[in-house]
């Protein structure tokens, strides 16, 4: 296979698993969507997307969904796979390592204290090939939400005019306490949720706490 063959057929697959994460949007919380399609000798041989309420991972359906076509295979994955898990269950990474995929591509780094570059690393180090950052710019808004809460504890709040993608609606007088309302619900797990215009939209303005 050509380098610019390749390429193409890394571009379309990955496009793919993004559209699988994309339409998971807003159910998976408070873990981010995330698409895996799991590609032998250029026939797509299984995919999956988190699963609502954040688990199973889409890598643990997606694996035991290719079988043995697993072996020599290329994942690609739109965010790094987990190099360890809190539940102590085995890891993303260990799932696609003890099946043998040979080759996996990741769209974007997860900085969350279980992965942080530590599941491409062990990748990398089990023997498999790894690239980064493919289509990084058309999966971000996969995990805007998901990052905003890891950085500030907060979910990231937007206008929308019918919620569809988040996870659920900001409701709560403009008057409120609206910092310790966020924290409330990052502390609950929501990543990404939404307001109508009007009075609550430009409190949250007001205070920083509406993303454009």
């Amino acid at each position: 296979m050509t380098t610019a063959q390749q390429t193409s057929d890394d571009i379309r697959f990955m496009g793919r698993a993004i559209a699988l994460a994309k339409a998971g949007m807003g159910q998976t919380w408070p873990n981010p969507s995330v698409g895996c399609v799991i590609v032998n000798d250029g026939e797509v041989v299984s995919e999956a997307v988190t699963a609502p309420g954040g688990r199973p991972h889409a890598e643990e359906q997606a694996v035991p969904a290719a079988g043995a076509k697993a072996r020599g295979a290329t994942a690609y994955v739109t965010m790094e796979p987990c190099g360890a898990r809190s539940s102590g269950r085995t890891s993303c990474s260990n799932f696609l390592m003890d099946a043998g995929v040979s080759r996996v591509v990741v769209a974007a780094v997860d900085p969350s204290p279980f992965a942080a570059g530590r599941g491409v690393e062990r990748l990398r180090k089990a023997g498999l090939d790894v690239e980064t950052g493919l289509l990084a710019q058309e999966a971000a808004v996969l995990y805007e939400g998901y990052l905003h809460r890891v950085e500030t504890g907060r979910p990231m709040v937007r206008i929308s005019e019918d919620g569809v993608g988040y996870d659920a609606r900001f409701a709560a007088s403009a008057k409120a306490d609206l910092t310790t309302e966020l924290q409330r619900l990052g502390e609950a797990g929501y990543t990404r949720v939404w307001v109508s215009p009007g009075e609550l939209a430009d409190a949250l303005q007001a205070q920083g706490l509406l993303t454009a």
